[in-house]
C-alpha cells in the first residue's frame, strides 16, 4: 500500500515535483556563474528560463488540481470515518488510504496480487 495516494494528492505531488525541478535547475545555472565566472553566465541564463517553465508548468499543476478539487464528490472513508474528497468511480481516501468505490460493478474485497493470479488459473 506504500506509494498509493488519492488522486488529487498525486496531482499534487507532481506539482511539488515540478517546482523541486525548476529550483533546482536555476540552483545549477547559478553554479555555473561560480564555477565559470563571465563564461558561465550564458549557462546560468539558460538553466534559469528551463527552471522558469518548469516552476510555471508547476503552477499550472496545481491550479489543475485545485480546479478538480473543487467538483470532487465529498465522503466519508468507511475505515477513518474522516470526510475525503473522490474523484472518478473509484479512488482512495486522503488519510488512510484506502480504496472507496461508488460503483458496485467496481467494488472487490480482492487484493491486486490476488486478481491477477486467480484471473491465470485456468477455469475448471
Amino acid at each position: 500500500m506504500f506509494g498509493k495516494s488519492s488522486k488529487i494528492n498525486e496531482f499534487r505531488l507532481w506539482g511539488l515535483m515540478f517546482t523541486l525541478f525548476g529550483m533546482g535547475l536555476m540552483i545549477l545555472g547559478t553554479a555555473g556563474i561560480v564555477f565559470w565566472g563571465q563564461a558561465g553566465k550564458v549557462f546560468a541564463a539558460i538553466f534559469m528560463v528551463i527552471g522558469m517553465i518548469a516552476m510555471l508548468a508547476s503552477v499550472g499543476v496545481y491550479f489543475w488540481a485545485g480546479m478538480l478539487s473543487t467538483s470532487a464528490r465529498i465522503i466519508t472513508c468507511p475505515e477513518c470515518d474522516r470526510q475525503t474528497k473522490m474523484l472518478g468511480k473509484t479512488d482512495r481516501c486522503m488519510y488512510c488510504k484506502t480504496k472507496m468505490t461508488l460503483d458496485p460493478k467496481h467494488a472487490t474485497d480482492l487484493d491486486e496480487t490476488e486478481e491477477i493470479e486467480e484471473s491465470t488459473q485456468p477455469q475448471v
